[in-house]
């Protein structure tokens, strides 16, 4: 899940990254949250800056990315996780 907002600067540089993930990996799905729009999801998952992204599987929160990162040290934090 990446949450964003559309005035983030840095959010639209991660989002060319989540994106080629999404295509990459057949094992992820990749959704969108604006966090403008779900203040509600935003506090239930305690994201407190964005760009965040959150890989879930089976419905467990399995890693958190926080702030602007290439794609290598996005791939880094996630790929264990992937099974």
């Amino acid at each position: 899940m990446d949450f964003w907002a559309e005035w983030c600067v840095p959010c639209h540089m991660v989002s060319p990254v989540v994106e080629e993930i999404g295509r990459e990996k057949d094992t992820v799905a990749v959704a969108k949250l604006n966090i403008d729009e779900n203040p509600d999801a935003t506090r239930r998952f305690g994201v407190m800056s964005i760009p965040t992204l959150i890989l879930f599987r089976d419905g467990q929160e399995r890693a958190r990315v926080v702030g602007a990162r290439g794609k290598d040290a996005v791939l880094r934090d996630i790929e264990p996780h992937l099974g």
